[in-house]
């Protein structure tokens, strides 16, 4: 930290997005999925430090971290919080990441010895911007940039811009957080708020609560803000007061952020914050509705839902679009489930899942979905059978006033049984489908429908066959489970029938918000936050019985398919070397627009075929026991031969959807993995092409670990998501960009050539180098590095060798 960036700071106004500046949080979060290959990481460099001579017991988090365990059963996972200095462990079955964090792990102020400081965070989950809606300054990061800050570096970001957003008037009574969610998301997305910090302010922030300020804080990644921040006001203590806050602490808390001028007050409104831009909205516009089938920014108003998917069914393949034959879109296929006969149509509802993510963590809409469900069960109606439905909370808590209020049962009358407490259908982690099911909808081509609420839609990520997905409130999920379609028009048609055959329309069931409140007030209370935290504190008999080793290095074990040391650091020496230059490079994958991390990391479930399940099934396992790739993050072999192993990936060598690629030496058409091995058995380096937004999405590290394992140098594309670019020069990969205004058709590039290029001895931020391809053409390119630190990493071949040269 130098003066030089407390100078810049200061002087935002015309230093704003044009300066790097460092930023070192109060702590840090890891979630399981995430957080487990950190630790892994973090091992394997103990084994690297000590290779090069160095003390291995020097390799210790410097931040605080926190390490959130749910479904993963790890042996030996505790021996990172005995072995390490400043990590805790959260054991299995309390909830969620982002959810414990919010419940238990936040401190809003810090107080250390004599100083008072505000609570920060980041974290390796993108849903730790919900801790936002607290007052709490957070945003999430990639695996790679999470461990810099854990070894003491700071986190590096543009100084942002600032945006204000004037909240006014109120919601209406059947509007839920989902659609206030929603339609500040549409607004800010409309806006242009990308790489921004946005500060909400005005008098329609008092009309939120704290879950609803959580929720919309939350959704944030999905506009494209690093953060959407509430600062704390008499709202926020009165939250942290109900939820067992010490009453001392309290006070300190609210005279220190006053001093400082941390603390929003309502009725000051001379004292407003000065901000980059501001914007308004009035929540008194915003109405009911969903967001799909694609993207969680494509929202649709509840009453429009019906024309809207008709229309779908019309447009061309893309984001609003299936391209179905008018003379096919009423077509119906009959089946056979339980003894029973039903039919299935473009619009069947499938899966109908009320997840962990964005909404669970709001007690008002996951007790509507429960209140609505037993007015359903009351009145006679029912969920078909072969639905696939779940209920995943993001916490115990949430359990807890689910079954106080007793609403539960009703939830679970209807299909929607407790699954667990971590990512589940909206990452690709549900059970399968029927066979019935997936006959049906391959003989009749059907568009059938996902209904998650959730915050993530693209296709094909809750399941291959299920082409439309939709993102709506819990009680709206539950809502269009009963209904069996999404081609219905709640104004209008009934859901069902009662036993007498009376017609049972939405607004029948849907709860006023007055019951909701009171059901809310009642249940959800000082006790439940109390017992999760003697819960968080004691751990459970399993994880408490796990025998932990004491060894001041990872006992690895070499027959585990779960854990295994990384090969990031085998030809790690203790001085870098010169940077070597790319010669004739073949390229890898050639792809379009919009290629998401999705598309690039591992996820979901491990498909029979892929070169995944060919590594298991060698070591003897069978299908039912591949479990997911979140669940073998720490398991590189699995986690390179997943790499692009997404089957709506489109590389123009193939054209169209498929895990596969062309090695050019023998012709071949090949997974992905199996060319980038052959061509690394050959010695040939390799390049990937991209278009504009690569590696938009979701911060995984994954998505850059798995590339530079796979061989891949160099990355050349048009535009980049920041955090995806950072995580590439992160572990040694270069961003190389066209030029403005060109591209791979502009240059007539094919693909097909070969591709060589040399770094300068003084490689500098956005150094314009010089691409020769076989084919004799020669263009520049970008280095796209925005700073030295950046420069210094790269040079180093990533963050992993730099800290673990430091620590040599």
């Amino acid at each position: 930290m130098k003066r030089e960036d407390v100078m810049n700071i200061l002087d935002w106004k015309t230093k704003q997005s044009n300066v790097e500046v460092p930023f070192f949080p109060a702590r840090v979060l890891l979630q399981d999925f995430t957080g487990i290959p950190a630790m892994v990481d973090f091992a394997a460099m103990r084994e690297a430090v000590k290779t090069l001579g160095g003390d291995p017991k020097k390799v210790h988090p410097a931040c605080p971290t926190d390490l959130t365990l749910d479904f993963l059963n790890l042996n030996k996972i505790q021996w990172s919080s005995r072995v390490f200095k400043n990590v805790a462990v959260i054991p299995p079955g309390t909830g969620m990441a982002h959810q414990v964090n919010l419940e238990y792990l936040s401190r809003v102020v810090f107080e250390e010895k004599d100083l008072l400081f505000p609570d920060s965070v980041i974290g390796t989950d993108s849903h730790i911007t919900m801790v936002n809606g607290l007052g709490i300054l957070g945003w999430g990061v990639g695996g790679i940039e999470t461990e810099a800050v854990m070894l003491g570096l700071p986190a590096s970001l543009t100084l942002p811009e600032v945006v204000g957003c004037e909240l006014t008037g109120s919601s209406n009574p059947f509007v839920t957080s989902i659609d206030v969610v929603l339609g500040i998301t549409k607004h800010l997305r409309q806006v242009g708020v990308a790489g921004k910090f946005v500060e909400f302010f005005g008098s329609g922030v008092s009309q939120l609560s704290i879950v609803d300020r959580t929720t919309i804080a939350n959704m944030c990644p999905e506009y494209g803000a690093i953060l959407s921040f509430f600062p704390v006001d008499n709202v926020t203590l009165k939250h942290l007061e109900h939820t067992g806050f010490d009453k001392a602490k309290l006070k300190s808390m609210e005279t220190y952020l006053k001093a400082v001028k941390l603390f929003r007050n309502d009725q000051d409104n001379s004292r407003e914050p000065e901000y980059s831009q501001v914007i308004q909205i009035n929540l008194n516009s915003i109405v009911p509705s969903v967001s799909g089938p694609k993207r969680p920014q494509d929202r649709v108003a509840l009453t429009d839902m019906k024309s809207d998917f008709q229309a779908c069914l019309n447009e061309k393949v893309g984001f609003k679009g299936f391209q179905i034959a008018a003379e096919k879109q009423n077509d119906i296929v009959s089946i056979h489930y339980e003894g029973s006969e039903y039919k299935l149509s473009h619009g069947s509802v499938v899966i109908a899942a009320v997840i962990s993510c964005t909404n669970n963590c709001n007690p008002s809409v996951m007790l509507a979905a429960g209140l609505l469900a037993k007015k359903a069960v009351e009145a006679g109606l029912r969920v078909k059978p072969y639905i696939r439905t779940s209920l995943s909370p993001g916490s115990g808590m949430v359990t807890h006033y689910l079954s106080s209020s007793g609403v539960l049962p009703y939830l679970s009358k209807l299909g929607f049984e407790i699954v667990g407490y971590g990512c589940s259908t909206c990452v690709g982690n549900t059970a399968p489908l029927s066979e019935a099911v997936l006959n049906a909808v391959k003989q009749g081509d059907l568009v059938t429908c996902g209904v998650l609420s959730g915050n993530k839609n693209f296709e094909g990520r809750l399941c291959d066959c299920v082409r439309a997905n939709y993102l709506a409130s819990p009680p709206l999920v539950v809502a269009y489970a009963i209904a069996g379609t999404v081609n219905i028009d709640f104004q209008t048609e009934p859901l069902g029938t009662d036993p007498t055959g009376r017609n049972i329309y939405l607004h029948d069931i849907w709860p006023s918000r007055e019951e909701v409140h009171q059901i809310e007030e009642e249940h959800v209370v000082l006790s439940m936050f109390k017992a999760l935290k003697e819960k968080t504190e004691m751990g459970n008999k399993r994880w408490n019985s796990l025998e932990v080793p004491d060894s001041v290095l990872f006992p690895w074990d070499l027959k585990s398919t779960y854990i295994r040391c990384p090969s990031f650091f085998d030809k790690l020496t203790k001085e870098p070397v010169a940077l070597q230059p790319i010669e004739n490079a073949h390229v890898l994958l050639y792809l379009g627009d919009s290629v998401t991390t999705d598309h690039i990391s591992p996820a979901g479930s491990i498909a029979r075929s892929s070169p995944a399940a060919k590594y298991l099934t060698n070591r003897g396992l069978t299908p039912r026991e591949f479990n997911s790739y979140g669940a073998r993050r720490g398991n590189d072999a699995v986690m390179t031969r997943g790499t692009f192993a997404n089957i709506k990936l489109f590389n123009k060598f193939i054209g169209k959807p498929a895990p596969k690629t062309v090695h050019f030496p023998s012709g071949q058409t090949l997974d992905v993995f199996e060319a980038a091995e052959l061509y690394q058995k050959e010695g040939i380096p390799l390049i990937i092409l991209a278009g504009k937004k690569y590696g938009s999405g979701n911060s995984r590290d994954w998505a850059a670990k798995g590339p530079y394992l796979l061989g891949v140098k160099a990355v050349l594309a048009e535009s980049y998501e920041k955090i995806h670019k950072d995580h590439l020069i992160g572990i040694g990969i270069a961003p190389l960009q066209f030029l403005p205004g060109e591209n791979a058709d502009s240059l007539g590039l094919s693909g097909r050539e070969t591709f060589s290029l040399t770094f300068p001895e003084e490689l500098s931020p956005g150094v314009t180098l010089n691409i020769k391809t076989s084919t004799g053409k020669v263009f520049s390119v970008i280095a796209s590095f925005e700073n030295d630190v950046e420069i210094t990493l790269f040079k180093h071949g990533g963050l992993l060798n730099f800290v673990a040269r430091k620590f040599s």
